[in-house]
């Protein structure tokens, strides 16, 4: 595994973490105490998370060789989750409603991350299968 490989297996074992500990708060710690609607956004934060986190993990299981394109990618799907959930729980949280307009960017992150990891994959020489 390279040292970026690490790192962003490192950097999705975090988010998986914390988006499990996100998960359980919006389903005990906010259930009564927000509206209907927040805990919606906050499983939508939430779920977000977990779902690139699982990818990260995967990514950084795989890294075998340097690759900026999936450096990239990583560095694109951790912003994304960061900008994204995290203004997601934030408003939940009390912040001004007005930082929903930052969250896009946030969604356009993870987007271009994937697309970064799907353009890594069609540019790979293909291997002589084993």
């Amino acid at each position: 595994m390279t040292p970026v490989g690490r790192r962003t297996l490192a950097v999705g074992a975090v988010l998986g973490l914390l988006g499990v500990a996100a998960g359980a708060f919006g389903a005990h710690g906010l259930r009564g105490s927000v509206s209907a609607r927040d805990l919606e956004i906050w499983q939508t934060g939430a779920h977000y998370q977990q779902l690139h986190a699982v990818l990260l993990v995967a990514m950084g299981l795989t890294m075998r060789s340097p690759s900026r394109a999936l450096a990239v990618a990583a560095v694109l799907l951790t912003l994304g989750v960061l900008v994204f959930s995290g203004t997601l729980y934030a408003m939940v949280l009390g912040a001004p409603r007005v930082l929903g307009a930052v969250t896009p960017l946030g969604g356009l992150c993870l987007m271009t991350g994937w697309a970064s990891l799907g353009a890594y994959a069609l540019v790979q020489r293909r291997e002589p299968d084993a």
